[in-house]
């Protein structure tokens, strides 16, 4: 729950391990659990809504929602299910993602799901992205085994970096807009870390204190503009608007169990197009981070996507480009699915986000 001060890769080995402890007991202390016959999609009872309730949440499923046009964060019970709107239970929690992590109150989040109160009907809300405004989106490329394979290309030595505009994010189920300047529009399912406390030369074996949690991504990508155009520098093919649909949650790494353990999967009009599981990862959360934090301060907010399994269109024969009236679910085991429509430019939406409270 990041309840410890942030110590740096120099700190001392006993003080580290004091520090892994107290974080320890502060999970301890907002782990919560359900009689077993409670539903396992439902936590709560209509008449119980109205009471003090206990809540089961190990650690949160941190979502931003829309409720009455304002979007705020919040905590989901289960995948799909109802929502607590932790910033009426705490008046003190932020009601964005980001200044929520820069505070470090995923605990108080956690806690204030525990008290059982201002639980919101999920048909009365709409899951936003969980973050809009990380101060940086890094990207690794060519970091499944499996996709090195099926371009017949060697697995790399060292990270692939690049990255991709936070203005690219939207939400689960709002539309990727197929722009008239590319005919190669492409997906790709990511599993994006996120992380919780600013980390500057990190090492691998210490970066798991930094990550506040996990979420799906889809690295949407152009790849006329990628592979063809400016100069082989990928970054413009990669964040066109509404390139980056994120969600449905952060799952907190307490939540999740091992992040390199996962299925991870596309579907494209129902019909699977990537499968494969995060164990095929080349480079895992410790070696980017550490890689990264190298020269770059990472913070809270910050989005790494970690790259992506074999089967993206670009290396079908033949090509599969993604086409206005397609739908893409991007899915990773343990924490949900994005469902994003892809619409012609002419038909696409306003940019024009409701605002945080």
């Amino acid at each position: 729950t990041h309840t410890h001060t942030p110590h740096t890769a120099t700190t001392h080995p006993t003080i580290s391990v004091l520090c892994r402890l107290i974080r320890s007991c502060a999970s301890l202390r907002v782990a919560f659990v359900l009689p077993v016959s409670a539903p396992h999609s439902r936590f709560l009872t209509p008449h119980s809504r109205s009471v003090h309730t206990t809540v089961a949440v190990s650690m949160p499923r941190l979502v931003q929602f829309e409720e009455a046009g304002q979007v705020r964060v919040g905590v989901e019970l289960s995948d799909g299910g109802d929502v607590v709107d932790v910033t009426k239970v705490d008046a003190s929690i932020p009601t964005d993602m980001k200044s929520l992590l820069e505070a470090d109150a995923i605990g108080k989040a956690a806690a204030a799901a525990k008290a059982g109160t201002h639980v919101v009907s999920r048909d009365k809300v709409t899951i936003k992205a969980p973050i809009y405004n990380p101060e940086k989106i890094i990207c690794i490329g060519m970091n499944y085994v499996d996709h090195c394979t099926e371009q017949n290309m060697p697995v790399p030595t060292e990270p692939v970096v690049f990255s991709k505009f936070a203005s690219a994010i939207t939400d689960p189920g709002a539309p990727i807009i197929k722009f008239e300047e590319t005919s190669e529009l492409d997906f790709e399912v990511e599993l994006a870390i996120v992380i919780g406390r600013k980390a500057s030369k990190v090492s691998a074996a210490d970066a798991m204190d930094y990550v506040a949690g996990y979420t799906v991504a889809h690295d949407v990508s152009a790849r006329d503009w990628q592979l063809k155009r400016n100069g082989g520098q990928w970054l413009m093919g990669k964040t066109f608007d509404t390139f980056a649909p994120i969600g449905p949650a952060i799952v907190t790494t307490d939540e999740l169990g091992d992040p390199h353990k996962l299925g991870i999967r596309c579907r494209l009009n129902g019909e699977t197009v990537q499968d494969s599981n995060t164990d095929q990862l080349v480079f895992k959360t410790g070696d980017v981070i550490e890689w990264i934090s190298k020269v770059v301060t990472l913070n809270p907010g910050d989005l790494i996507f970690t790259g992506t399994p074999p089967g993206v269109g670009c290396f079908r024969k033949p090509q599969l480009w993604m086409k206005a009236g397609d739908v893409a679910e991007c899915e990773i085991d343990g924490i949900g699915c994005i469902s994003n429509p892809v619409v012609a430019e002419q038909d696409g939406p306003s940019t024009k986000r409701a605002k945080p409270e």
